[in-house]
């Protein structure tokens, strides 16, 4: 697959992802929201690496670690906000990982945090689209 190929088929699984998000809003489910949240940014920035970075994306779960990567290897910068979203939405893939902390994560997340977590998503994810090269 061409690197453009590749970002399609990450930004396809990225917005069944955000899809997901809103479900799991609707339905009540806050922790899942910022789980579903998670994987969404991480699609989609693995996609972006696709185009400007590698063929090749690394097996990793770290946005923050291939954002860096892509800033390294290309003209696009990260604001401060959206680095604190990306460390922010990891610790809802950690805690996942563990169900022992899923337990005690998810009585923790209340109704506001998840809205504002997924709304400042949203908006992430438009802007990751931009980087996209036109034509493609």
């Amino acid at each position: 697959m061409t690197p453009v190929e590749k970002f399609d088929h990450w930004k396809s699984y990225a917005e069944r992802d955000l899809d997901a998000a809103k479900a799991m809003f609707e339905t009540g489910r806050w922790f899942y929201v910022l789980f579903m949240c998670q994987q969404a940014v991480e699609k989609l920035i693995k996609g972006i690496y696709n185009l400007y970075v590698d063929n090749d994306v690394p097996r990793t779960h770290n946005i923050e670690m291939l954002a860096n990567r892509i800033e390294d290897s290309s003209d696009i910068s990260f604001s401060e906000d959206m680095y604190e979203l990306f460390r922010s939405l990891s610790k809802y893939y950690l805690a996942d990982r563990y169900p022992d902390f899923l337990s005690v994560a998810g009585a923790l997340v209340d109704r506001n945090e998840a809205d504002n977590t997924h709304n400042k998503t949203k908006e992430a994810f438009a802007w990751l689209l931009t980087l996209k090269p036109s034509g493609d």
